[in-house]
């Protein structure tokens, strides 16, 4: 009747932390809504630049496929 005991209790500190890694597995991976994701510096750069007039329509998207090539 004792073995009902076993390890006077402490099975449930053990099925504490498994459930504490599964939660930690399954949301480290994906950003929380307050968190701010990377972003690409340089397209960042490019749209500043266009948004302040130093590069025409033309230019913009030049440069934008030039990026995004360079992604792949």
């Amino acid at each position: 009747m004792m073995h009902d005991w076993y390890f006077g209790g402490m099975h449930w500190i053990w099925w504490i932390l498994w459930l504490i890694l599964i939660f930690w597995i399954f949301l480290i991976p994906y950003p929380t809504p307050g968190q701010r994701r990377s972003k690409d510096k340089a397209m960042e750069a490019l749209r500043e630049r266009y948004a302040q007039g130093e590069l025409s329509d033309e230019e913009f998207e030049q440069k934008k496929k030039v990026l995004q090539n360079r992604k792949k």
